[in-house]
């Protein structure tokens, strides 16, 4: 894949989990099992989320289509 099709699917994945956090697929009302090491389902969902979030960013800064260094 080139690194224009790299961010393109980076910028997209990113809208996807955005939207996905406000389902009740991540956030269901009322729901707080199954439960990881004491936490409840929806705060060690955020959490995975948010490190997706930061891995796509990281992604994101390296095959940016106006990132001018070169490998």
């Amino acid at each position: 894949m080139q690194n224009n099709q790299i961010w393109k699917a980076c910028c997209i994945a990113a809208v996807v989990i955005s939207v996905l956090t406000f389902t009740p697929l991540v956030t269901p009302k009322g729901v707080h099992q199954p439960e990881l090491m004491g936490m409840p389902y929806t705060l060690w969902a955020g959490i995975i989320e948010s490190i997706l979030l930061v891995l796509l960013t990281y992604i994101g800064t390296r095959v940016h289509p106006g990132n001018k260094t070169e490998e």
